[in-house]
């Protein structure tokens, strides 16, 4: 295990625990980074400097989840205050408010930016089409507990809904039926897309799971059992490493994909690890913590100038 010490990059400016990160794909603007807080307000940054660009306010509470579209022009976020916001990310103004009838605890935008989806304390999964905003969304029932992760997969036509029943549940787009459940022993805390789209991942327990989503058969997840309950993993985009971060640990710990074994261990933060993830090159991990900060860590081996860091050739 590679025990170096690694200087992170802090980026202040939320008050409250940092719950959600997501970095967008690669912008004519550079890589951008929306951070999720319990302070209710958003941040959106510059991706490989941590940068301030902007706060999104307009929320009444917590900030659970954000995520961008794949241009970045667009923001989503889901909230404690029963709201699904949609946000201009060049202007910080609302687009769009939609309102649930309890928590929003996951939401995600499809590939084209046209719709969003949302679910929560209702167990409930919602499709709202931004081009009709005032129409009645697409609604699906089938958790029996609250659904804390949602992940668009255009690719395939399809949503994923991970809840507190243990259930992974697959809805096909075109009907809104459900298709097919992956059980796990735990809740699921947090499930996401890789960057690349290929690979699903997400924590349930102890264990941090990864499963090629081209794969029709469920036994192709490879599982690794870690020592801590895990809040959130993230899978580098050569598929060589994973991060993954605990609620009952104030360390990020990387691991080697094939054999699970603990590679680094990332030390700064001082308060748990509620979320983790990798920037799309792959040269960035991004922490999220109860301390109310996030982290950028420097992971790659590129020269390249990233935010204060300068790279020379003997680095």
């Amino acid at each position: 295990m590679n025990n170096q010490q690694i200087q992170p990059l802090t980026c202040h400016g939320h008050t409250r625990p940092v719950v959600d990160l997501q970095f967008s794909e690669p912008t004519p603007d550079g890589t951008l980074l929306i951070s999720s807080c319990k302070d209710g307000k958003p941040i959106l940054r510059d991706g490989m400097t941590g940068d301030w660009i902007g706060t999104f306010e307009g929320h009444k509470g917590a900030v659970w989840s954000s995520r961008l579209t794949r241009q970045g022009h667009v923001a989503v976020t889901g909230s404690a205050d029963f709201t699904a916001k949609v946000w201009n990310t060049y202007t910080g103004d609302v687009i769009q408010t939609f309102q649930h009838e309890h928590i929003v605890r996951a939401v995600d935008v499809s590939g084209d930016g046209t719709r969003i989806a949302t679910g929560g304390k209702e167990a409930k999964l919602r499709i709202f089409d931004l081009f009709r905003p005032d129409a009645p969304p697409l609604e699906a029932v089938g958790h029996t507990g609250m659904i804390r992760s949602v992940v668009w997969d255009d690719q395939r036509h399809r949503l994923l809904t991970a809840g507190e029943d243990c259930l992974i549940r697959i809805w096909d787009l075109r009907t809104m039926r459900h298709t097919d459940t992956i059980t796990c022993q735990a809740p699921i805390y947090d499930m996401t897309l890789a960057i690349d789209r290929s690979c699903l991942m997400w924590t349930s327990g102890k264990t941090a799971n990864f499963w090629n989503v081209d794969s029709l058969n469920h036994d192709d997840i490879t599982t690794h059992v870690l020592e801590h309950k895990l809040s959130s993993v993230s899978l580098h985009p050569d598929h060589s490493t994973f991060a993954a971060g605990s609620d009952e640990d104030l360390w990020v710990r990387i691991y080697d994909f094939g054999t699970g074994e603990e590679k680094e261990i990332y030390k700064g933060h001082h308060g748990p690890i509620h979320t983790v993830s990798f920037s799309p090159d792959g040269e960035m991990l991004a922490t999220g913590s109860e301390d109310g900060t996030v982290r950028l860590w420097k992971t790659g081996t590129s020269n390249t100038s990233y935010g204060l860091w300068k790279f020379n050739d003997n680095t």
